[in-house]
């Protein structure tokens, strides 16, 4: 598997590409931005882009979501109890007196249990709404793309339209915890930590 990553877009998003080192299809997760960056990591490592996948709606993890699909042809997927957020993202980044472009419509809604084939990849998706109530995470090998349900040490905020705290923690700790500890775990803002590390340090995660 390959997999690099790098901050897009005002609030510095974690974006995520990741590809199959054999047939070279290349997914890239919540690209809040820097779309001409994106498409130059996929020129290095000779990958064509298959899909976007936005781990939940909030306008800045999917910028960059128009431009990637115009320019590439790829699909976006989203869980569907988000997809009516990619229509409301302006209103919602005007709260942080931003703006971004209107995201195309996805050509697949994604639910609980769904696999994601990329080539030999396969991404399960596992939902966690809370943070919103399509919020999703992302498990391809020991890896987890979490989005904005979990960070080291703290978790997804859920005082935003649609968040829900105590079902925010539930569902880290019902369907994430119970993951191998070694698991690597890759958060939509900033440095990556292990299911190991947040079980036994996270403080929003004790008792």
């Amino acid at each position: 598997m390959i997999m690099t990553s790098l901050p897009t877009g005002p609030l510095e998003v974690n974006c995520y590409l990741v590809g199959c080192e054999d047939t070279r299809k290349a997914a890239v997760i919540d690209p809040g931005g820097n779309v001409s960056t994106i498409l130059e990591l996929l020129r290095q490592h000779d990958l064509t882009l298959a899909m976007v996948i936005n781990t939940h709606g909030h306008f800045d993890h999917i910028g960059a979501n128009r431009s990637l699909l115009e320019k590439t042809g790829c699909d976006l997927l989203v869980h569907q109890d988000d997809a009516p957020l990619l229509q409301r993202a302006a209103e919602h980044a005007a709260l942080f007196g931003l703006s971004t472009s209107r995201s195309p419509e996805p050509t697949r809604l994604l639910k609980d249990g769904d696999v994601i084939e990329l080539g030999n990849l396969s991404f399960k998706v596992i939902h966690t709404p809370g943070h919103s109530p399509g919020g999703i995470c992302l498990q391809v090998e020991d890896c987890l793309f979490v989005g904005d349900t979990l960070f080291s040490g703290s978790i997804g905020r859920t005082d935003l339209p649609g968040g829900n705290h105590q079902q925010l923690i539930n569902n880290i700790k019902n369907k994430l915890l119970c993951l191998a500890a070694e698991t690597r775990v890759y958060p939509g803002h900033g440095p990556a930590t292990t299911i190991g590390l947040e079980k036994h340090n996270n403080p929003f995660l004790a008792g």
